[in-house]
């Protein structure tokens, strides 16, 4: 199929792009609420199972600045039908899997995927006319936010109906039709000029980020002092240590670290990893304790679309606070916004570890917690960008979404070994008080998130006025939406 003349692709370029939003959609859903049904198929432990939600997370807390700096040369086009293509494949391999090893590396595949977001919305600003590309990225962050909220029940429904496997395979079928409209739509961009990519770096930080995740994710089990979890950590703590130095070294980094040096950014990406960890805490808490059987005295035997549907709530609410933030912050500062939201998300996971005897609870604790991510994901990207000069918002926003991505993946791994040390023997679900451990951790990230926010955001930053970029609005609803926001402006994008 040869591609269409430039025109017609252009013009059909707007809903091609709202579908691969929404592909990118459809791959956050597939994640937490299908974690109880993966255990129970495979009759793998929970903490086993997670790992299907945690090596999707972080494929894609690596390909995303790897794909911002792809989407911003001359191989947009090209980097979006090879990432499709992996997707599609990876749901494939996920469908099929009838064991571990290749559902994770099939959820790993799919994780890629989490990193088209950005280039979504670069292709917006570098293919329309100037009037007409700022509403089309608050059209796609829309239907980013829109996608997450109705992605969860329909992938539950679909694992409800047939199993847990038809809801990957969907993912791959999506995936599928998306590669070839962009196939048939998206227009090149050989003209633009090229990006070096840090290759070595990609490679060591990966690295270093599995052996992190090993670490904390088989703690639990392997015992926190044994000699395999020490040397997951030491290993981690070699390579990291390695990837620092040669992001500092090097004349176009992968992530661009001597971005710290300014506090409100400090402030701000120390606050999004410490959220970022909570989230995927939370999200698996809630979703697993609403699926474990009553017959133990807790949970309420929900089914996936069940647990589905209690996701909405959260995808509804942050959004909307995302848009609320706006108004707030020229009144009360950044600040205050990032520690309220803190302050929220910390009050609903007190209120659920708490208060879990009535599914309506889950409900209102999932809103507790959209309210809370929606202001402080909106709030720290107009933080961040704001104490940089104009040069280096690009690096600043996609170092800030490298650091909110890893903070996903530990998160995911933090609740893997939580549950996994308290789990129910051969029933795929941990006890009570495994779930009420992880929402009381999770709680306490929210609290030092606060207090980091409180006591490192520079005065300065926080009296300076909001300003309403449509652009940072965009990117910041993304972020609020739980999708990886595009970074800044293209051109400036990815992670140095």
């Amino acid at each position: 199929m040869p591609p269409a003349p430039l025109a017609h692709r252009t013009g059909a370029l707007v809903p091609v792009l709202v579908a691969m939003t929404l592909v990118v959609s459809v791959i956050s859903s597939l994640g937490a609420p299908l974690l109880p049904a993966v255990a129970s198929s495979l009759e793998v432990s929970v903490g086993a199972a997670q790992w299907s939600l945690t090596s999707a997370l972080l494929a894609g807390a690596v390909a995303a600045p790897v794909l911002g700096r792809l989407g911003d040369g001359p191989w947009r086009r090209e980097a979006i039908l090879a990432t499709l293509a992996i997707v599609c494949a990876g749901g494939v391999l996920a469908g099929l899997a009838r064991s571990l090893p290749p559902l994770i590396a099939g959820r790993a595949m799919q994780g890629i995927g989490l990193g088209l977001a950005p280039i979504a919305m670069a292709a917006a600003r570098d293919h329309l006319p100037a009037d007409r590309s700022p509403g089309v990225v608050g059209l796609l962050s829309v239907s980013a936010a829109a996608g997450v909220g109705a992605g969860y029940p329909i992938s539950g429904l679909i694992a409800s109906q047939f199993d847990v496997f038809a809801a990957f395979l969907f993912g791959s079928v999506v995936s599928a039709a998306a590669l070839a409209l962009v196939f048939a739509f998206v227009p090149s961009s050989r003209g633009s000029g090229n990006m070096p990519l840090d290759i070595p770096g990609a490679a060591l930080g990966s690295a270093g980020l599995v052996a992190l995740l090993i670490g904390i994710g088989q703690g639990g089990e392997w015992g926190w002092g044994s000699a395999p979890t020490l040397a997951a950590f030491g290993l981690a703590l070699i390579l990291l240590a390695a990837w620092v130095r040669l992001q500092l070294r090097v004349a176009v980094p992968l992530v661009e670290l001597r971005l710290l040096s300014h506090r409100a950014v400090l402030s701000g990406d120390g606050a999004a990893l410490l959220i970022a960890i909570a989230l995927y805490m939370f999200l698996t808490v809630v979703t697993g304790f609403v699926q474990a059987p009553p017959e133990g005295g807790f949970g309420f035997g929900g089914s996936t679309l069940t647990a589905g549907l209690v996701l909405v709530p959260f995808s509804v609410l942050s959004l909307a606070t995302s848009r609320l933030m706006w108004r707030l912050t020229p009144l009360i500062g950044t600040r205050a916004i990032v520690v309220a939201g803190a302050a929220a998300i910390g009050a609903g996971g007190v209120f659920f570890a708490l208060g879990h005897a009535a599914l309506w609870e889950a409900y209102a604790t999932m809103g507790l917690l959209g309210i809370g991510f929606g202001f402080t994901f909106a709030a720290i990207p107009g933080l961040i960008s704001r104490a940089v000069p104009a040069e280096e918002a690009g690096s600043a926003m996609g170092f800030y979404q490298v650091v909110r991505s890893i903070g996903f993946s530990v998160g995911s791994a933090t609740v893997a070994s939580v549950l996994a040390a308290h789990e129910i023997g051969g029933s795929g679900f941990a006890d009570e008080q495994g779930y009420v451990l992880a929402a009381w951790i999770g709680t306490g990230a929210c609290v030092l998130a606060g207090l980091w926010a409180a006591l490192l955001t520079p005065a300065a930053a926080d009296a300076e006025p909001a300003r309403l970029d449509p652009h940072a609005r965009d990117d910041a609803e993304m972020a609020a939406a739980g999708l990886i926001d595009s970074g800044g402006e293209t051109g400036e994008r990815g992670g140095g």
